[in-house]
């Protein structure tokens, strides 16, 4: 299945939204799978979705649902065009502050499993959800990203996650024993992520996420560059950088003040680590941004 396989940089960009038009875009959309989450929300004509080897159509004011790792693609079903709106994100982003309450990746999982999780969800069943407004919030923000849009797009896509979870539960999804094995689970390949971004301003060793996950060194290393693309010290290193930028935009803070938010060990290191990845020093790029929003 591999070569069906969809690389998308979830780190730099955990969450997408877009507007999908087949007379601008290549179309159709061929069978591939990814490890993100995706959602579709037709706005024009019909589409025949292939969704692990089921085939569904899609009308206007339908919403579709792709698991991570569903092998999937999008065909019309005439010659008039289709516009579709589409939320592409990594489900591990959208952090719960509860701590008995399972994530919302969890209950992803647990409801594809559980053979509750229906996929698509009909214009009849959603006519009283903001659906399409909190699709179109999502584009607005993430191609204005002024101060907050990510705290809008996490809110947005929660809000539409937990629509779709209680649906699921209306027909028949029991997450009740999902608590119970929330509160007993341990660090997994899968959540390890959501560890690194709330200790990223701490000192964090890949030997040590590795024995959180049970796993060997070499054992870990390799799952997480197959599941993210990259390596766990570069996954770190991007998220520093990535709390940077947003830093360098949306406060004055000096970049020896940022440097110690953020976790580098001087401000020199944070500076050639932000140039290694972003081809620019962090004092220039925020002079670039802030002219750009000016």
């Amino acid at each position: 299945m591999n070569y069906l396989y969809e690389y998308s940089d979830i780190l730099n960009a955990p969450f997408e939204a877009f507007l999908f038009d087949t007379t601008q875009e290549s179309f159709p959309v061929r069978s591939h799978w990814h490890y993100f989450v995706e959602m579709i929300y037709m706005i024009e004509g019909t589409a025949l979705v292939e969704s692990n080897q089921t085939e569904y159509y899609v009308s206007e004011g339908d919403l579709f649902l792709f698991h991570a790792r569903d092998v999937h693609a999008i065909y019309a079903t005439s010659h008039l065009p289709l516009k579709y709106l589409v939320l592409k994100f990594d489900a591990n982003r959208l952090s719960i502050n509860s701590v008995y309450t399972p994530k919302l990746s969890d209950i992803l999982q647990y409801a594809r499993k559980s053979g509750h999780a229906d996929s698509l969800f009909t214009a009849e069943s959603l006519k009283h959800l903001p659906i399409r407004e909190r699709f179109e919030t999502c584009i607005r923000e993430l191609n204005m990203k002024i101060y907050g849009y990510d705290v809008r797009v996490h809110s947005e896509l929660s809000s539409l996650l937990i629509e779709i979870i209680r649906i699921w539960q209306n027909n028949g999804l029991h997450i009740r024993e999902l608590y119970t094995i929330y509160a007993e689970a341990e660090a997994s390949i899968q959540n390890i992520t959501e560890y690194i971004d709330k200790h990223s301003n701490e000192p964090i060793k890949v030997e040590e996420l590795a024995d959180m996950c049970h796993m060997s060194y070499s054992h870990f290393a390799k799952c997480f560059k197959e599941l993210y693309g990259r390596s766990c010290k570069d996954y770190i290193e991007l998220v520093r950088i990535e709390k940077g930028e947003e830093l360098l935009l949306f406060t004055d803070s000096s970049l020896i003040e940022i440097s110690q938010e953020t976790g580098f060990s001087d401000c020199s290191h944070f500076i050639k680590t932000f140039r290694k990845w972003k081809k620019v020093t962090p004092g220039r790029y925020r002079i670039q941004q802030r002219k750009q929003h000016t």
